[in-house]
């Protein structure tokens, strides 16, 4: 389950879009093109679902096995 993560979290930077690390940067994307690219915006959302998943199944095994800490997560 560890390295399964790590891939994951790790593959979430090599995206054609790009994830973000908080909603808010979405929110500004979403403001800033005023509807002009929102299959692009549907997507970045979609990421950042997927990597909010991510982290929390993270955490959660880490609570209970605090050895089997992965490496971290993404940042953007």
């Amino acid at each position: 389950m560890k390295e399964f993560l790590e891939r994951e979290l790790f593959k979430m930077n090599r995206g054609i879009v790009a994830n973000h690390k908080y909603r808010e940067d979405i929110e500004a994307f979403d403001k800033d093109n005023k509807g002009s690219m929102d299959i692009v915006l549907m997507q970045m959302a979609i990421n950042f679902g997927y990597k909010i998943a991510l982290e929390n199944v993270q955490e959660e095994l880490e609570k209970q096995s605090p050895k089997t800490k992965v490496r971290g997560t993404i940042e953007i």
